[in-house]
């Protein structure tokens, strides 16, 4: 059997549970196609998961959700061809060598776009189209707050936001020398966890934000009702924090407001094919340099627990790539 460099995870625990390895290059399936890695991204998720926060998993494990490479083996009837440039989200990790993917989860990139800059964008931009246009449905008149503004998501949803012309836009950061890094995306204030109930209520009259996009959950969640305005929608997608948020009843229904909840990952697995029109529209934003993504450092993929390590220190911007093939 041929052999390919992959990083396993056989337990629960810190980024040194990761080790590089030799495992079998795995076979594809049906309607599964074979992709040489490129770049993967590390996201906030693969460190949940590494360390159980996020539902149970089958030991040994490869960790990572998306991947951008070139297509090595496609099924009888495929649309996609040997040697298409793509991204992916793999069926078992993308930290490996080679990753398989069902093809309605490959999406064919742009001819002059790098692949590098492609990696950047899988999960956290087709999350944040799909939040800003399809869940929170935002206008351009509306005040909206974007929570975790310097992260991937946060990031993208402030750029995209921007990009749609809403004329208030308020990211929030748990530390304020990320400020002008989410300015320059295109937020008009940026703001701390502990004070952005006061700031968009003072900055709305009294009347809070039209839409609230919550990855953090726990207290953030509970303090974004209380700045929510009538008829307004908080966006939940995340509990960065570990912690559940909690709200009554009472909060919502005389209010007129929603509480919208949203996940790429049952997406991907239930209704995939929502995600295709959505690849095909941020991938033109990124080939046309209508968006783009910082990437804040480049990992070998021998060195992922270097990466996790920076993702857990929260001391970064924009996203944290690994180098897994470098001569593609």
């Amino acid at each position: 059997m041929k052999k390919m460099k992959a990083v396993v995870q056989n337990e629960y625990g810190d980024a040194d549970v990761l080790t590089y390895t030799d495992v079998e290059i795995p076979k594809i399936g049906e309607n599964e196609v074979l992709i040489r890695s490129a770049y993967s991204n590390v996201n906030y998720a693969d460190i949940k998961k590494r360390s159980g926060k996020k539902g149970k998993a089958d030991f040994p494990l490869i960790l990572g959700l998306d991947v951008s490479g070139v297509i090595e083996e496609v099924p009888p009837n495929s649309t996609l061809l040997k040697g298409d440039r793509v991204i992916a989200f793999p069926k078992n990790g993308s930290y490996a060598e080679y990753v398989t993917a069902n093809e309605q989860l490959v999406f064919k990139i742009p001819h002059n776009l790098p692949l590098k800059k492609a990696a950047t964008m899988p999960t956290v931009s087709i999350l944040a189209y799909i939040l800003l246009y399809e869940i929170g449905q935002v206008q351009k008149s509306d005040t909206i707050v974007i929570h975790s503004a310097a992260g991937g998501v946060g990031s993208m949803l402030v750029q995209l936001a921007k990009l749609a012309g809403i004329q208030n836009i308020i990211g929030t950061v748990g530390d304020l020398d990320k400020e002008n890094y989410v300015k320059e995306l295109g937020a008009d204030i940026v703001c701390t966890y502990e004070t952005f109930t006061q700031e968009v209520l003072r900055l709305t009259n009294d009347q809070g934000a039209n839409i609230i996009f919550d990855s953090v959950a726990g207290e953030v969640s509970r303090n974004s009702l209380d700045c929510l305005a009538l008829f307004g929608t908080l966006v939940q997608f995340g509990n960065s924090s570990g912690k559940a948020g909690t709200f009554k009843t009472s909060d919502v229904h005389s209010s007129c407001r929603n509480i919208k909840g949203f996940s790429l990952g049952t997406t991907r697995k239930h209704n995939s094919e929502r995600l295709a029109p959505v690849a095909e529209k941020v991938l033109r934003l990124f080939d046309s340099n209508n968006i783009t993504l910082p990437v804040a450092q480049v990992f070998n993929l021998s060195d992922v627990n270097q990466a996790h390590r920076l993702i857990e220190s929260r001391s970064y911007e924009g996203k944290v790539l690994i180098s897994i093939n470098h001569s593609l």
